[in-house]
């Protein structure tokens, strides 16, 4: 091979490697320009976002009262959240026109979890405002312990909404014109037909549920607190977010967990706390369990009124001898063991005292005074004294 031809080869080959150097370059400038553009972009947003953050800059703001009728739902969390929930929900502009109107008004702090009833495109200021006025908060109701599913009728013939129809009455909001309301009916009979697992029942209650009349079968399931269901939703929507919710609260309390010890099932435990809540008041609570228990391992008859007057939906202390003779599965002068179902919504005293009972060797009781406080006895005899000196004081 000639030197020329050296040459040659050498100059193609220095040819090759500069252009192929002469890419690399032009593709680092490219990316050094694709990263700088993305530099300046994030750069932006986190200038945007640090303005937003720290109040400076321009933001969104819808002006005057609103237009269309919206149910939201807020959650617990902070200022910010319930702006951003306001502006996904078409509310307000922007979650800062919220947070403005907060910062100008402390009581928006203040504001409590729940659906409130409120219009699409508002000012931050006015939706501050609207969710301030008490007619604001809809789907909201309470449960005390001692509520039955359904209504009862006291002596003077004045009725107790039953927490059916306490639901039902949640249920209910004006929206855009249209009454949102479920009756107390539909919601009963989606607790008699539909599957107790899909409507919210724990796992551990489905088999008592499940073998229970279906007019009572979701009874203490629904334990007491303050509930929201949201106006709209259809029965089976409502009676699930209800039991899902005292679940939760079960759940918190110890349920099913904290039953296991006792030697009954976990639905059997949340039977008795039902009995508890309805026979005591709750300093007596421990020993009305004890009671109970006592009786139940003697295989003794619990012979409780608040039982049969249960079948009868009357809250009443005591029963007539044409009461107690009335066949029924909730007749405890009648039937050994424990009725089929709880009683009444059981609060979290009366679960407690369900799964540790106070040591003592009673077997009867009775209301002696008139706050309700009870006298607890062991023998027949100590008991007549009892109920006669509870008579006596216009306790029984």
């Amino acid at each position: 091979m000639s030197s020329d031809d050296l040459g040659l080869f050498d100059e193609g080959q220095h040819s090759s490697e500069e252009r192929t150097a002469r890419d690399k370059k032009a593709k680092r400038t490219k990316l050094l320009i694709g990263a700088g553009v993305a530099a300046v972009v994030i750069g932006v947003g986190v200038w945007m976002g640090a303005l937003e953050l720290i109040g400076l800059g321009s933001y969104d703001d819808y002006e005057g009262s609103g237009e269309s009728d919206v149910v939201v739902q807020i959650e617990a969390g902070t200022i910010s959240k319930t702006g951003k929930t306001l502006a996904d929900a078409g509310v307000v502009a922007s979650a800062r026109a919220y947070t403005e109107a907060a910062e100008a008004n402390s009581k928006l702090g203040g504001v409590q979890p729940g659906y409130y009833l409120l219009k699409t495109k508002m000012s931050g200021a006015t939706a501050g405002a609207r969710l301030l006025e008490k007619e604001a908060r809809v789907g909201d109701f309470e449960v005390k312990g001692g509520y039955q599913l359904y209504d009862t009728k006291q002596p003077d013939n004045k009725v107790n909404p039953g927490i059916l129809s306490r639901i039902a009455e949640a249920s209910c909001a004006k929206v855009n014109g249209k009454d949102t309301c479920v009756t107390a009916d539909a919601i009963r009979q989606v607790m008699e037909k539909a599957d107790p697992a899909t409507i919210g029942v724990p796992d551990w209650a489905i088999g008592g549920v499940t073998k229970a009349d279906p007019k009572h079968r979701l009874e203490g399931l629904i334990v007491p607190g303050r509930y929201d269901v949201k106006p709209g939703a259809s029965p089976e929507e409502l009676l699930k977010s209800v039991l899902s919710t005292s679940a939760t609260r079960l759940q918190a309390v110890g349920m099913p967990k904290i039953a296991r010890d006792t030697g009954f099932s976990d639905y059997d435990v949340l039977v008795i706390a039902s009995l508890i809540e309805r026979e005591g008041i709750t300093k007596d609570f421990a020993k009305v369990s004890r009671v109970l228990y006592n009786r139940l391992a003697k295989d003794m008859k619990l012979e409780l009124d608040s039982t049969i007057n249960y079948a009868l939906d009357r809250p009443l202390v005591r029963t007539s001898k044409e009461d107690r003779d009335r066949a029924g599965a909730y007749n405890t002068y009648a039937n050994t063991n424990l009725p089929p179902t709880p009683i009444a919504s059981p609060g979290t005293e009366a679960i407690l005292a369900a799964t540790k009972p106070e040591a003592g060797n009673w077997i009867f009781f009775v209301k002696c005074y008139k706050d309700g406080t009870s006298c607890f006895a062991e023998t027949n005899a100590q008991h007549n004294q009892n109920r006669t000196e509870a008579i006596a004081r216009g306790a029984y």
